[in-house]
Order: structure tokens, then C-alpha cells, then sequence
């Protein structure tokens, strides 16, 4: 199989189970407890809330879905072309289809409860989706269509404006509590899905700054089996030259680590940071 046709396939299997989990939380949590958290499915759940006093059940949110992404796609394909909105028009679609199939129903009667499953559903839904560079259409999708013309605001800007007029139409319907509630699932959705997106196999990066470098270094290389770099560096108090390691490691090895430069030179200056994603041999491949 070619490495496109395998790049394809992670593309669709990733989408389709990115936007079934979002619809766990629209479906389960946010629909039946009124939380609306930005978004059409934001949207949707206000006009679905409204219209039920006219139609039984109200509008489906997979209906609302399509018709306010229709337009929306129409004027992207005329202006950013059919490369630009396939992966999204698939996810859009994909996102419709499990509205429509998955029941609504109110899994938790505790908010808190409510509010943590729907915020870790949706902003793993929403990471998966746009790992494959692709979303959902919607707010979105408008705010790049906006920023295409206007070019003073930044899509970020213009997407938490939108998102915050819908958070405040929710508010006016289902009451300032619940909007509340919306808010903190809008906090948790964004740290989840940028963390997603961001990696998730954190590990440690040391720089070791020591008088007996060598030696820590080939310890490091036969017991910790991780590559180190060596890098001239010069104090500029002292202006004596010394060698600083360089080592990526695991968060488990990282304990390690510490403890052979303590035994070789406790004196040895470490600094140790956080790393989001690392890509090179013992880590993520790159051809990944």
C-alpha cells in the first residue's frame, strides 16, 4: 500500500472516530443539560431548544448542523478552492451522521459529572479531527471565510468573538448557570485538544553543565542507552570554557539520569526541561 493511500486512511479512520466521541459529549451531555459551548452544535442546541415549542422535539441537531455548514462550504469552495474544504466537509458530514444516529439522553443528572465527560469526550473528539488537519466546519470555517476579507483580525480573535456571542445567546435561554457551566467545558475542550495536538509523550531534555562531562556522558550512554551532545559553552563570570551535555529523555529515565550525575559530580549544575514531542530514534520515528 502506498504511503498515501496509508496517509488517507488514517485520515478517515481518525475523523470518523474523532467526531463520534464528540458526539458522545453534544449527545449525552450538552444537548440534554443545555450547556452551549460556541460552536453551530452550540448554535444548534439553542435553535433545537427554541423551535421545540413549535415541533415536537424541536429542529435535530444534525439538521441545524448541515444547513448553517451549507452556505459556509459554498462560499469556501469559491474562494479557497475544493483542496481546502474536502477533509472538513468530510468531517462536517461525518459529525451530522452521528448526530442523527447516536440517541440523545441525559447520561449524568450531576453537573460536575456532566461537565467533565462532556468536556474530555469533545476535546478529544475535536484533537483527533484536527490532527489530521482538518474541523468540523462550522465557527471555525467562518472565521477564516471573515479573515480572508478582513485581515485585521486574527482567526483566533474572530473565533472566540463568534463563539462568545453563542455562549451569550445560551446564557438568555437556558440561564446564566448553565453558561457558566459551558465556560468551563470550553477551558477543558482547549487544553485537551491543544495538548493533543501539542503530543502527549512529554519527555525531558537536560542540560548538564559539569567538570567531568565525559565521564557522566559515557555513563549515560552504556546504562541510560540515550544519545548525548556535547556542546562547548564559556562561563562569562569565570571565562573558563567547559562542556555542557545535551540529553532528551523519558520522564522514567529522567530519575535516572539524576541520579549518575549526583554519584559522578554532585557539584554539576543540571537544568532539566519539559519536552511536548520528541521525533528521532528511541522516540517517534519521523517517517511517522
Amino acid at each position: 500500500m502506498k504511503k498515501t493511500d496509508v496517509g488517507l486512511w488514517k485520515d478517515i479512520v481518525f475523523i470518523l472516530l474523532g467526531t463520534f466521541i464528540m458526539t458522545l459529549g453534544v449527545n449525552w451531555v450538552q444537548d440534554p443539560m443545555g450547556l452551549v459551548c460556541g460552536g453551530v452544535t452550540g448554535f444548534a442546541i439553542v435553535i433545537k431548544y427554541v423551535t421545540s415549542f413549535v415541533i415536537d422535539g424541536g429542529v435535530p441537531l444534525w439538521l441545524i448542523n448541515i444547513l448553517c455548514n451549507g452556505p459556509l462550504f459554498i462560499a469556501a469552495f469559491f474562494m479557497k478552492g475544493w483542496k481546502y474544504i474536502a477533509k472538513t466537509l468530510f468531517a462536517t458530514l461525518s459529525l451530522s451522521f452521528f448526530l442523527a444516529v447516536i440517541p440523545v439522553f441525559q447520561l449524568f443528572e450531576d453537573y460536575v459529572l456532566g461537565v467533565l465527560f462532556g468536556a474530555v469526550t469533545t476535546g478529544v473528539g475535536i484533537g483527533l479531527v484536527l490532527s489530521r488537519m482538518a474541523t468540523t466546519g462550522g465557527t471555525d470555517l467562518l472565521s477564516a471565510l471573515i479573515h480572508e476579507k478582513n485581515r485585521h483580525f486574527t482567526i483566533p480573535q474572530l473565533l472566540a468573538v463568534i463563539d462568545g456571542l453563542i455562549v451569550v445567546l445560551g446564557a438568555v435561554v437556558f440561564g446564566i448557570e448553565n453558561a457558566m457551566y459551558a465556560i468551563v467545558v470550553v477551558y477543558i475542550v482547549a487544553k485537551i485538544s491543544d495538548g493533543m495536538l501539542e503530543g502527549l509523550k512529554f519527555a525531558k531534555m537536560a542540560h548538564i553543565i559539569s567538570d567531568k562531562a565525559e565521564e557522566i556522558a559515557e555513563v549515560i550512554l552504556q546504562d541510560v542507552d540515550r544519545g548525548v551532545t556535547g556542546i562547548k559553552v564559556q562561563g562569562m563570570y569565570s571565562k573558563t570554557e567547559k562542556k555542557m551535555l545535551m540529553c532528551v529523555v523519558t520522564k522514567k529515565e529522567i530519575v535516572e539520569l539524576m541520579d549518575i550525575v549526583h554519584k559522578i559530580d554532585p557539584s554539576a549544575f543540571v537544568i532539566v526541561n519539559d519536552v511536548r514531542e520528541v521525533m528521532g530514534e528511541g522516540f517517534i520515528e519521523i517517517t511517522q
